[in-house]
């Protein structure tokens, strides 16, 4: 699980991206609270080829990537 909240992009997709090319996990939670981010890594995730699932928790967000 990757905690970016309280982060600004480009951090939160570093942090994704790093975790990706380092682990290649089937699945992956990671944790910010802005849109900007939530945006920027859906687009990551999904260019490299993650499914993604973004629940909203009243200004934080939980996207869960999976493969």
């Amino acid at each position: 699980m990757i905690d970016a909240r309280g982060l600004s992009c480009p951090v939160p997709v570093v942090m994704v991206q790093q975790e990706v090319k380092k682990n290649a996990p089937a699945e992956l939670t990671v944790m910010v609270d802005n849109r900007v981010a939530v945006e920027n890594i859906t687009r990551f995730a999904r260019s490299q080829g993650y499914e993604v699932a973004v629940k909203d928790a009243g200004g934080e967000f939980e996207l869960t990537l999976k493969k």
